[in-house]
């Protein structure tokens, strides 16, 4: 699934500050893989962070937890919230930077956040996807941090 596709399938909501709304920002919403390369072009990827597959088989790079940019998602930073939320305000918000999902999740589209996010995460489960794992973790240092050489080359 391209890219235009999801964001055909899943256009921006209305801007809400409700309770259910605002609370979508203590999680992390997922870019795309396209959208993550326009995010690292602009000098974003040391507040990125790589998010795991339950299966192993794919990896995401979304915005980070506050204390866990540049990492693997790590739990203990799950509470938080994201990197970009500042004083309740998303700092992407406006500059063509910020996730689909996030653009996409509003408390009347009660369902449908998970559709979104699954597709999105199909998308990173791509040799493109994969591809940028790969070039993020040694723009970052991520790899040599981990001992994982072998990615380097």
């Amino acid at each position: 699934m391209t890219a235009d596709k999801l964001s055909n399938m899943y256009p921006p909501s209305e801007p809400c500050g409700c309770d259910i709304c605002r609370g979508y920002c203590a999680r992390p919403g997922w870019w795309t893989v396209i959208e993550t390369e326009m995010a690292i072009e602009a000098g974003l990827a040391s507040r990125m962070m790589l998010e795991i597959s339950p299966e192993k088989d794919f990896s995401v790079l979304s915005p980070a937890f506050k204390g866990n940019e540049g990492g693997i998602a790590l739990n203990i930073f799950s509470e938080s919230g994201c990197t970009f939320l500042v004083d309740g305000l998303c700092e992407l918000f406006g500059t063509g930077l910020q996730p689909l999902e996030c653009r996409f999740c509003h408390h009347t589209r009660k369902g449908e956040g998970i559709k979104c996010h699954t597709d999105i995460g199909k998308e990173w489960n791509t040799p493109q996807g994969k591809k940028l794992v790969v070039k993020w973790g040694k723009l970052t240092g991520l790899w040599s941090k981990l001992g994982l050489y072998l990615m380097e080359k």
